[in-house]
C-alpha cells in the first residue's frame, strides 16, 4: 500500500513549477554535449544541486576482463542483512555512483542492506552494449563475492530511469546467460523498458519537466546508435519475463516514461513473477531525488517494499 503523502497537491504542484521555471532556458543537452553537462552536475550546477557525499562511502574496482569497474560501497548504520546492488540513472550518459549518497544512506539504514552502487562506462564514449556488460559483470561479482566481502549475499537489486532499465536487462542477463537467480526484490523506478519509445515517450513533448521528449531521444541515440532498438537486450519490455524476482515499479503520471512502467508490470505479472505498480499523482520523473516530503515519502515506500520482501 503507498506511503501516505506528506505534503498536498498544491505543495507538489509548486514544486513542479519551480523545475519547470529553473530549466525552462538551460542550454539543450545536445549543444552542451555529455562532458560540460558531467561537469555542470559534479560542480552542483544542474538543477540537483550540489552534491553531498557520505562519509561512510567506500569505493573500490573489480577486474572485468581488460577494463576496471568501481563500486561503491554505503552501510547500513545497523546490522547488515544483505547487500543491495544499485544501477544509477542518467539515461546512460550523465550520472555516478557518488550522485545518490542521501538517497542510498536513507535506503540502506531503512532496510539494513549494504548498497553497491556500479560506476559503469557511460555513452557516447562507450555505447551500448558497456554498460549492460559492465553491471552483469558486477552482478556475477557480488554473487560471487559479497559473502566474504561483505559478510552477507547480494539479495536485491533496483535503479533509477536508465538505472531500472539496466538492472532489468542485468536480471534477464543472469538467469538467460548464467541460470543465476540472486535477487530476491528489485526497485524498478521510472525506467525506460521499450527504447523505441512507447505513447507516453513520444507525446510528452518538449515540457521541461526534467525528461522531455526531445531528450529521451537525444539519450536512447547516444546509448545505442538507433540499432536494434527491439531487442530484448536493449529494450527488455521485449523479452519473456519469468522467473523474475518481486519487484516495485515506481512512477509518476506526470513522467514521460509512465507506459514503460505501465506496460512492463503488465508484461512481468502476466509471465507469472510477483509484482506491485505504484503510480504518484502529479510526480514528474526523478521527483524523490529531490527530499521533499514528497520524494521522501517514495523513497520510504521503496524501503518498505524491500523489508516486506526480504523478511
Amino acid at each position: 500500500m503507498m506511503s501516505i503523502p506528506t505534503e498536498t497537491p498544491a505543495e507538489i504542484s509548486a514544486f513542479n513549477g519551480w523545475v519547470e521555471r529553473e530549466t525552462r532556458d538551460l542550454p539543450k543537452l545536445w549543444d552542451v554535449g555529455p562532458e560540460l553537462a558531467r561537469k555542470a552536475r559534479d560542480e552542483g550546477k544542474s538543477i540537483f544541486g550540489p552534491l553531498v557525499i557520505s562519509d561512510r562511502a567506500s569505493v573500490f574496482s573489480i577486474a572485468a576482463g581488460d577494463r576496471k569497474i568501481g563500486l561503491r560501497v554505503i552501510p547500513p548504520k545497523g546490522s547488515v542483512r544483505g547487500v543491495f546492488m544499485h544501477v544509477h540513472g542518467g539515461g546512460w550518459v550523465l550520472g555516478a555512483a557518488d550522485h545518490h549518497d542521501p538517497m542510498l544512506e536513507r535506503l540502506a539504514d531503512a532496510t539494513g542492506l549494504t548498497v553497491v552502487s556500479v560506476d559503469y562506462r557511460l555513452a557516447p564514449e562507450h555505447p551500448y552494449p558497456a554498460a549492460p556488460d559492465d553491471c552483469e559483470a558486477a552482478a556475477l561479482w557480488l554473487v560471487d563475492n559479497a559473502e566474504e566481502r561483505f559478510g552477507v549475499p547480494v539479495v536485491a537489486i533496483g535503479g533509477e530511469s536508465a538505472g531500472a532499465h539496466l538492472a532489468a536487462v542485468t536480471m534477464l542477463r543472469l538467469r538467460d546467460n548464467h541460470d543465476v537467480h540472486p535477487f530476491r526484490a528489485a526497485l524498478l523506478t521510472y525506467g525506460m523498458y521499450d527504447l523505441r519509445g512507447t505513447p507516453s515517450a513520444r507525446t510528452f513533448g518538449d515540457r521541461p519537466l526534467i525528461l522531455p521528449t526531445p531528450v529521451i531521444e537525444w539519450f536512447v541515440d547516444q546509448f545505442t546508435g538507433g540499432d536494434d532498438l527491439e531487442h530484448p537486450d536493449v529494450s527488455p519490455l521485449m523479452a519473456a519475463l519469468h522467473d523474475m524476482p518481486p519487484a516495485l515499479f515506481t512512477v509518476g503520471d506526470l513522467d514521460p516514461l509512465i507506459d514503460d512502467s505501465l506496460f512492463m508490470a503488465a508484461r512481468w505479472a502476466a509471465a507469472g513473477s510477483e509484482c506491485a505498480l505504484e503510480v504518484w499523482p502529479h510526480a514528474i520523473h526523478a521527483w524523490d531525488y529531490f527530499e521533499t516530503g514528497y520524494g521522501l515519502a517514495a523513497r520510504d515506500r521503496m524501503a518498505e517494499f524491500l523489508n516486506d520482501r526480504l523478511a
